[in-house]
């Protein structure tokens, strides 16, 4: 069986966490930011007429935003028109892939490789540099899955019964639904519209291709547990608009997305590279790190209560995709980190802390939302204690000192969710096996 380190995090993964740079000096404690319910802007976001304001601009939180355009306007960094190479000292923004091809240019040398600002050839995948990237690509497609493999005849008996679940029960399939339905979206716009055209290396390119397949893959399979139960997908779509705590969440990820995607937007200054590795922790680190993790446990659990399998084990899947994800996300944060040590200040540490403070209290309002009661063996006093101990490991992971070094992992159960190489599936909801997980090994 997998060992995920009481959270689920890959053996190889040890081997990455090596790579952060050590901080200069430890970030002072900050204290957790309150957010201020957002019922004022979700209900502007909802009658706006669309010439007056896009969903960006109306989604994120005012206060959030302000921070983003407060930032100093950096100099512009300098283009790249060929494809050829500059010289080791030359600053500025890397090639996008769309560059002049020069001709009879010098041949690629993996040395010449970088992970942003790169001004080598991006069209040519090798000579590898990035192995553990390109590993990654290939673990992922051999996890290859699809929605409706998956029987979804029990959850839909379940459901239609009157007295088959609770009405806390249902709250939290509607409202985790409710968030992951737009949520993966959400990530998948920030992979196309914000991060790939920063990103100067072909296979870590070549990976974010292969998760943004994966990111429309879970959408599909939400839609289809929508489908299935026949549950009115005008109200669960709607509510990252509708329902705060899901808003809230959204609004805190989407200023991230706002940034980068503006075409005025360019890395090659430190303040810029700064702006980009920020992108990247709020949304490996604490949108897939943090804000799915709630959901997870929950939709998890009804499957160890034999209910509702087939979506449990739609999120099952899901989840081990998005721990590849989030292991890509550290690596790729490490790296850079590691190339460019300059841009680890300590101001930009205290940031980054604040930000996951921000991050753990919104997703612990989520959990109260969705589980007012104690149900499935939950309650929202749990979730306390595991998001602290799942914020402190993200934190750790890129590098940070550990803030909640004494939080425990009162869910130790969710390292076996990830375990797929089986005969049989967990939930025995279907008697084949996996196709191609068994092609998968951690060792």
């Amino acid at each position: 069986m997998l060992s995920f380190d009481d959270d689920f995090t890959p053996p190889d993964q040890q081997k990455t966490d090596a790579l952060a740079a050590k901080p200069v000096q430890p970030a002072q404690p900050v204290p957790q930011v309150q957010p201020k319910q957002q019922t004022q802007q979700v209900q502007q976001v909802q009658h706006a007429p669309e010439h007056v304001m896009t969903q960006a601009q109306t989604l994120a939180q005012p206060q959030v935003a302000a921070q983003a355009t407060a930032t100093a306007t950096p100099q512009t960094p300098q283009q790249v028109n060929s494809i050829s190479f500059a010289p080791d000292d030359a600053q500025g923004s890397g090639v996008t892939g769309l560059e002049t091809i020069a001709f009879n240019a010098k041949r690629l040398r993996v040395d010449d490789k970088r992970i942003i600002n790169c001004r080598a050839d991006l069209n040519q995948l090798v000579p590898f540099k990035y192995e553990w990237a390109w590993k990654k690509y290939m673990d992922s497609c051999a996890n290859h899955w699809m929605p409706q493999e998956i029987s979804m005849a029990r959850d839909i008996a379940l459901w239609k019964d009157p007295n088959g679940l609770t009405d806390d029960e249902r709250l939290i399939v509607k409202r985790n639904l409710g968030f992951f339905s737009t949520a993966d979206s959400l990530v998948a716009n920030n992979l196309v519209l914000a991060i790939y055209r920063h990103i100067t290396n072909p296979e870590c390119r070549q990976y974010l291709l292969r998760q943004s397949f994966e990111e429309a893959v879970h959408t599909h399979a939400y839609q289809y547990v929508i489908e299935s139960l026949g549950l009115d997908e005008g109200e669960i779509f709607n509510m990252y608009r509708e329902v705060p705590v899901i808003h809230d969440k959204d609004a805190f990820e989407l200023q991230f997305t706002q940034e980068l995607a503006d075409p005025n937007f360019q890395t090659g200054t430190p303040e810029t590279d700064q702006r980009f590795l920020r992108n990247l922790i709020g949304y490996y680190g604490i949108m897939e790190g943090l804000f799915f993790y709630v959901g997870f446990v929950q939709m998890l659990s009804f499957g160890r209560q034999n209910k509702m399998t087939g979506a449990s084990e739609q999120f099952q899947y899901i989840l081990r995709d998005e721990s590849m994800h989030l292991n890509f996300g550290v690596d790729l944060i490490n790296q850079i980190k590691f190339e460019n040590p300059h841009l680890w200040t300590p101001e930009f540490e205290k940031e980054i802390v604040e930000l996951f403070d921000q991050g753990l209290e919104l997703e612990y309002r989520y959990a109260v939302d969705t589980m007012p009661r104690g149900v499935l063996g939950l309650n929202a006093g749990m979730f306390s204690e595991y998001l602290r101990f799942i914020a402190n490991r993200r934190m750790k992971q890129i590098g940070l000192p550990g803030k909640y070094d004494s939080a425990k992992n009162p869910f130790p159960w969710m390292s076996e969710m990830l375990d797929l190489k089986k005969e049989k599936n967990f939930f025995e909801t279907r008697v084949i096996d996996y196709q191609t997980g068994g092609a998968l090994s951690w060792e």
